[in-house]
């Protein structure tokens, strides 16, 4: 089998990217994979696999490849309102994001699109982007889905779609050999990725302070880019941290001080509300470096184990809960060490890469004509069964069902 694979690379500063270049290597070694490229001829294939994120710049490109050759789509988050309004507003064509705003949510949904075009509405992408996830023409295009999440998973059904769902767990990278950052002394809270409200940084800077109270010297640690618009000097500045110690900033950093920053948190916080769908592989990093989480209870946060990590829902009472949980964890040693155990083999068990791309070889099999080839077998057992003599009531029946289903003949 032949793939034609569709995806941002490094050096792009995407995390799908990254994630392409851990899963590439382990699909190479049990199919035949073709990497496609920007503005290039598609490569001959048996099937094609697109990766398609919210990133315009990263995925405009998939998804018009997409609208030529229909494939399998790995939908790594449902809302796609970013992604739709840089292929059309971002290219000059208003009337294709207004027929998508329509097909989403009818006339009301349309008339919103005039108000942001005229600039008496803010744009819908930062405002209501998880009310129109605009995810319409991938779901059209896809011949079977690839999601992370049940939540993802449920989303598309709701929206309609029939064909075949994988839910294939993300892929997490294995940490590189480590050297220790020296982040002081006190206890460190850690939260990597784009800093932006999504990620409820007002609300952890709000729970940092209450943990300062129990714990002066504790460390609050911020990596990542700043969203656009997003004031993250006048958060800190509310509660007099914009020029404190004890918050450390830093922009994008290379791969290997990422991993060093994470492995030295004491715990780290990855929030998000509202949810666009997305799996976070940063929530992924710190698990598999056995560090204790945090994490929203929303979308995919909500179906890791209660066990693995700790959950916050998103309520009036977030600031308080979330303060109380940062302070049992940097407080109870044997909290942070059932934390991080449990986090590790979470991630050893279900996102092996190993295990991630035989799944996604399986699903591709079927996609590239394995349903054909399955039908047929059965079909060849059944004569065989009606051969010797076997009816439904028979044992042995039972029993061949049974081996049919170990060999993953069949569901």
């Amino acid at each position: 089998m032949k793939v034609a694979y569709y995806s941002p690379l490094p050096p792009e500063r995407s995390g799908i990217a990254d994630y392409s270049a851990l899963l590439l290597p382990a699909l190479g070694r049990r199919v035949e994979i073709e990497v496609a490229a920007r503005r290039r001829r598609a490569p001959p294939a048996d099937v094609a696999l697109y990766h398609v994120g919210n990133n315009p710049e990263a995925h405009g490109w998939i998804v018009e490849a997409l609208r030529e050759r229909p494939g399998v789509v790995v939908l790594h988050e449902f809302v796609l309102h970013h992604l739709v309004a840089g292929m059309t507003l971002g290219r000059g064509d208003p009337d294709l994001y207004l027929r998508a705003l329509e097909r989403e949510g009818g006339l009301p949904a349309r008339l919103l699109g005039y108000g942001v075009l005229d600039g008496s509405l803010p744009s819908l992408w930062e405002w209501r982007p998880e009310e129109f996830a605009l995810a319409g023409e991938v779901l059209d295009h896809a011949t079977a889905l690839v999601v992370h999440s049940r939540y993802v998973e449920e989303r598309a059904r709701a929206a309609g779609y029939e064909r075949r769902i994988a839910r294939i767990p993300l892929a997490a990278a294995p940490p590189p050999r480590l050297e220790p950052v020296d982040l002081g002394v006190g206890p460190v809270v850690g939260c990597f990725g784009h800093l932006n409200a999504a990620k409820r940084i007002p609300q952890l800077v709000e729970a940092f302070v209450r943990l300062r109270r129990r714990h002066p010297s504790a460390r609050l640690v911020l990596v990542g880019q700043i969203a656009s618009g997003f004031d993250l000097a006048g958060h800190l500045a509310r509660f007099g941290l914009e020029r404190s110690d004890a918050v450390l900033r830093d922009d994008y950093v290379p791969a290997e001080r990422l991993w060093a920053l994470m492995a030295s948190a004491d715990v780290c916080v990855n929030l998000r509300a509202p949810t666009m769908g997305e799996t976070s592989a940063s929530a992924l990093q710190s698990m598999s470096l056995d560090r204790p989480l945090v994490v929203s209870d929303v979308g995919w946060f909500s179906e890791l184990p209660d066990d693995v990590v700790l959950k916050v829902p998103v309520d009036e009472h977030e600031v308080g809960t979330l303060a109380a949980a940062l302070d049992l964890v940097v407080s109870r040693e044997d909290v942070r060490s059932a934390l991080g155990e449990a986090a590790l083999a979470y991630v050893r068990r279900v996102h092996d890469v190993e295990h991630v791309a035989e799944a996604y070889v399986e699903l591709l099999e079927l996609a590239a004509g394995g349903e054909a080839v399955t039908n047929a077998v059965l079909g060849e057992l059944a004569q065989a069964a009606a051969t010797v003599g076997l009816d439904v009531s028979s044992p042995e029946l039972d029993a061949l069902a049974r081996r049919v289903r170990e060999l993953r003949i069949a569901p």
